[in-house]
């Protein structure tokens, strides 16, 4: 079994087709094909099931795919280990974050990381949610996460199969924003939030859980004018007056700026920010990043 073998694979699965990921590897589609068909042989099974012109990964193809992409990413900590002993901060470190921390604390973080290590690219990826979240930590398709406290975050970490180590970030305060116009009060019990028509993530998104479960605590039940994926279309959503929003207090100013009304939920309502990471060693990039974030 050779590197470049788990490369060409995992490009298959990344890509979704033999083409594309020739492509992407910059070798002839024929060649690619055959290192994947060896590596099959070697292995004695299917990685692949060809469906018209796309592939999906068999059960061995994903216990596979996880393996190599650990497997790859130890080769390149050796190589990066080396660099940091010779005093070279060089590499890439894969981080996942929900989108609705992209701007509290994750740009603040990353911002101070590549001040600190110019020489380090960083890939920031956006989940769908926790649990797509908590699976890529895991799965090691990116080596650091950051994430609210939830049961997922919960359960994951105590997995004996990938058992995770998190750490805490602080707490960040959600509140609700209204459209222009609306009445300005000192607070918004949770019932009253009920009342209002809100434009919403899906259901399974952190911010949409959380909604869900401040509502129903309350004894009510969420009224969605708006329901998108979009998250970049919430702030303009509620400014053009569809509804109201659960949003975290870092972006409800820049609503505010746009002439919405910010109202503290009542009683308020925080959530708990971690830092998570498989158990074993981290990569130079990954430790240094910790360390920031931790310190902040």
């Amino acid at each position: 079994m050779e590197l470049q073998q788990l490369r060409y694979t995992l490009a298959v699965v990344d890509t979704g087709t033999f083409t594309a990921a020739a492509a992407q590897c910059l070798v002839a589609q024929p060649s690619l094909s055959q290192s994947v068909r060896n590596l099959e042989r070697e292995l004695g099974v299917e990685l692949f099931q060809r469906i018209g012109r796309r592939v999906v990964l068999t059960a061995s193809g994903s216990a596979f795919a996880e393996a190599a992409r650990l497997a790859l990413r130890a080769v390149d900590n050796v190589r990066i280990e080396v660099d940091a002993v010779r005093g070279l901060m060089a590499g890439t470190l894969d981080l996942v974050a929900l989108p609705t921390l992209a701007s509290d604390p994750v740009t603040p973080l990353v911002g101070a990381f590549r001040v600190a290590h110019p020489n380090v690219t960083v890939r920031l990826a956006h989940p769908d949610g926790t649990d797509d979240l908590m699976r890529s930590v895991a799965g090691g398709e990116s080596e650091l996460g950051i994430t609210v406290i939830s049961p997922m975050a919960r359960s994951a970490s105590s997995d004996g199969r990938h058992p995770l180590v998190s750490h805490a970030l602080g707490r960040q305060e959600i509140v609700a924003v209204l459209p222009p116009g609306s009445s300005r009060r000192s607070a918004l019990p949770a019932r009253a939030l009920a009342a209002l028509p809100l434009v919403t993530n899906p259901v399974g998104t952190s911010t949409r859980t959380l909604l869900d479960s401040l509502l129903a605590a309350a004894g009510a039940v969420a009224q969605i004018a708006v329901e998108t994926d979009q998250r970049e279309a919430i702030i303009p959503l509620v400014v053009a007056g569809a509804g109201a929003a659960l949003l975290p207090r870092s972006m409800a100013t820049t609503a505010a700026l746009h002439g919405a009304v910010v109202v503290a939920l009542e009683p308020r309502l925080w959530r708990e920010l971690v830092l998570v990471h498989r158990d074993g060693v981290l990569s130079p990039a990954a430790r240094a990043f910790v360390d920031i974030a931790l310190v902040g």
